[in-house]
């Protein structure tokens, strides 16, 4: 089912089935959730021509959980997930699609539970916003009427997120509504903090005014983070010690977000190397021939695609709460030699960030302080990282100051 015609449903649903008792109750605003990059429940349905290998699935006559299957990611089976996980590009249009015979969507638009769990199994390991959205519930919120929830394709950047953004904005609208006419918290974490960014600036400030209240940021990667050029390179395990970097390469190079989260040159500049190989150094002003060199040349024009989109940094126009981590190992540059090149993983030179996020890039909120009327404040967590930034009774109590305030 098409995401906007999934969501019409839901919303007559829950408009159906919010009690006055539920609206009274609440504690204090509506929040919506909207989580980062791999933070989204996955489904997927396959009749696809051909198969990487004779244990692929060809076809399947129902819907499965692809994102997060931890089944999928067990060796050699991974490379059936990566075949049907990633995207193609059209250097043409500029626009992505799935693989052949591959149907995808994010089940659950509005609803936490493909937010709060990354698997649909619920395993403890695989929560996501799990911890926030229960401790809401124990301050006396409900969930998926003043606790709700966006997933949605992370795999894009928002330059292919038109229909999302409607939904969201119908979704915001929404819940104002069921909550009487209370003005919504806007709560992203990671790459979700510039997808709302952007989704508020798609907005007028009439609009923002009434329906917003307040928009938290969570480990926002305002200028992109170093770690993804080592993900285009030579790609990313996940932390999962079963996951061969290699064998996911292919779907997270296809993604334009990864690109949209390279390092941007208004936070490096051209003299900082971010990354040594046997061809010579990179810096932001080289990807052109850092994706040449890598023989991948469509990572070049989805960066292009997307390093626009937000790169100006605007002020949002609503009340910020930026909150991040701080004094965690970060990659800061990453130094190839010629046998590691590009096939096998690089040294690595550490700085300061929340292992995932450069300190520069989640210090990015300040750069709209005096710059609009509304408040903008800033909180960083000594030794919180990326993902701790979700479970942290720290975060949460001072999550609660903002939302009950």
């Amino acid at each position: 089912m098409h995401i906007s015609v999934f969501f019409s449903f839901l919303v007559v649903l829950l408009a159906r089935s919010v009690t006055p008792s539920h609206q009274k109750g609440a504690p204090g605003p509506p929040v919506i959730l909207v989580p980062g990059d791999g933070g989204s429940q996955f489904e997927a349905k396959l009749d696809k021509p051909k198969v990487v290998h004779i244990w692929c699935d060809r076809k399947t006559s129902n819907w499965f959980p692809m994102w997060l299957n931890l089944e999928l990611l067990a060796p050699y089976i991974l490379d059936c997930f990566v075949d049907n996980m990633k995207l193609v590009y059209n250097n043409q249009t500029r626009q992505t699609s799935n693989m052949a015979g591959v149907d995808i969507r994010q089940p659950g638009f509005g609803n936490t539970s493909t937010v709060e769990w990354l698997d649909s199994s619920q395993l403890r390991p695989t929560s996501y916003y799990y911890h926030i959205a229960q401790a809401m519930v124990d301050w006396g919120y409900t969930r998926n009427v003043n606790i709700r929830g966006v997933p949605y394709d992370f795999r894009r950047a928002p330059n292919e997120m038109s229909e999302l953004m409607k939904d969201m904005k119908t979704l915001v609208e929404q819940t104002y509504t069921m909550n009487n006419a209370t003005r919504v918290i806007l709560m992203g974490h990671s790459m979700g903090c510039p997808v709302l960014l952007y989704f508020l600036h798609q907005q007028t400030q009439a609009w923002k005014d009434k329906y917003v209240r307040s928009l938290i940021t969570l480990a926002g990667p305002w200028g992109g983070a170093v770690k993804t050029l080592r993900l285009m390179a030579s790609g990313d395990d996940l932390g999962v010690f079963v996951v061969n970097a290699l064998s996911a390469r292919p779907e997270q190079r296809s993604m334009p977000s990864s690109a949209w989260l390279m390092p941007y040159d208004t936070f490096w500049n051209d003299t900082e190397i971010l990354v040594t190989g046997p061809h010579g150094n990179y810096t932001v002003n080289d990807y052109k021939r850092f994706f040449d060199d890598l023989g991948f040349p469509d990572g070049y024009d989805m960066r292009q695609d997307t390093e626009k989109l937000i790169d100006s940094l605007v002020p949002p126009g609503v009340e910020v709460h930026c909150i991040h981590g701080k004094n965690v190992k970060t990659p800061a540059a990453f130094h190839y030699s010629k046998k590691q090149w590009f096939d096998y993983q690089p040294d690595v030179v550490w700085g300061d960030g929340d292992g995932t996020v450069n300190i520069r890039s989640l210090h990015g909120c300040l750069r709209w302080q005096g710059k609009q009327k509304q408040k903008i404040t800033h909180k960083e967590f000594a030794n919180v990282d990326h993902l701790g930034m979700l479970d942290n009774k720290d975060v949460n109590n001072y999550i609660k100051t903002i939302v009950l305030n």
